[in-house]
């Protein structure tokens, strides 16, 4: 029975990930994690009018301009990633 159980709950664990990509896992980075965040709430800025139409307001842009430059702040919204060690 308790297999049955882990193995229920490992695969609805892997169904949340395969669905919502920025949920992570162990061996996410910060960098990765931050990553997903700064993306998450951009793209939460650029698809909710009401955001995009306060941030043009706040920054006295226009609301296109403010989309514009938040998709292209998502390319790499943390800078470069950092270099790995090759131990």
């Amino acid at each position: 029975m308790s297999s049955e159980l882990r193995y229920t709950a490992n695969t609805q664990l892997e169904h949340l990930h395969a669905r919502y990509t920025g949920t992570g896992h162990a061996d996410l980075s910060k960098y990765d994690w931050l990553t997903h965040q700064h993306r998450d709430t951009l793209a939460s800025i650029v698809g909710h009018p009401t955001l995009s139409s306060f941030l043009a307001i706040a920054d006295s842009e226009a609301i296109g301009r403010v989309k514009f430059e938040m998709t292209e702040r998502m390319l790499q919204p943390c800078g470069p990633p950092p270099r790995k060690d090759d131990d």
